[in-house]
């Protein structure tokens, strides 16, 4: 499918997005020590931010690499994701995933289904044969949400003239608040209602490619007719 061009670039989460289930979850829930729920507890309830509750629930894995990736190889991604990338190469619109999860897990995934974006996620790393950190490449002391990947820095970094967020969950509701329009699922909806943001709802991906080809639509008719309005008006002066 095939619509007017629209200068954009797409933010797309993983966890819940892309892949049905939290894949960070899914890790904790098969080998992390029962406390890691305790933790979460801490980031729902406001105590503590997304970041020093992934680093200390990552501390509490054991697992071998092996398992690990075993795992990853279980997780399917949303049957319509490749064809909602396909439409935004095809667009011309710029398209990248952003994630407040794992690198391992994100890489993995993608790779298994043949899908090369580029990507920005925190980064776990092996120690000794079945422990596992998590570091923060992407974070920003100044990050309002204490997030591991600062989705808002990434978002203004590409200055791109629209923005497009593609997203489910609470690491997706401050880059929300700057984006040109938001597909959204999850808490992510009732969040975009709330703060009245331009938004869209959807459930999976086949949804969200039709949303976003009219979404592009709309905006190349916006643009059509404000160049043909600058065009008679210089007419006029003429």
């Amino acid at each position: 499918m095939s619509v007017s061009r629209v200068d954009c670039h797409v933010f797309v989460d993983f966890d819940g997005t892309i892949v049905p289930r939290d894949v960070t979850d899914y890790v904790l829930e098969t080998f992390a020590d029962p406390s890691w729920l305790e933790i979460e507890a801490d980031w729902k309830a406001g105590k503590i931010g997304s970041r020093e509750c992934l680093a200390r629930q990552i501390a509490l894995i054991k697992a071998s690499p092996e398992e690990l990736d075993a795992l990853i190889a279980s997780i399917d991604i949303d049957p319509g994701f490749p064809e909602f990338v396909k439409f935004c190469r095809d667009n011309g619109l710029g398209i990248s995933v952003l994630s407040d999860g794992l690198d391992r897990a994100v890489k993995g995934v993608l790779g298994r289904h043949g899908i090369d974006l580029p990507f920005a996620a925190n980064a776990l790393a092996p120690i000794g044969n079945d422990r596992w950190q998590l570091t923060f490449p992407h974070m920003k002391p100044a990050c309002v949400s204490q997030s591991g990947n600062c989705k808002c820095a990434a978002a203004m970094a590409k200055a791109a003239p629209a923005t497009l967020m593609v997203g489910d969950g609470r690491s997706d509701f401050c880059i929300s608040n700057r984006a040109t329009f938001v597909l959204a699922k999850g808490s992510l909806v009732a969040h975009c209602e709330g703060a009245g943001l331009p938004h869209e709802p959807f459930e999976m991906f086949e949804q969200a490619t039709a949303a976003l080809a009219r979404w592009v639509t709309r905006m190349a008719d916006q643009q059509a007719f404000a160049n043909a309005s600058t065009s008679a008006r210089r007419a006029i002066v003429k």
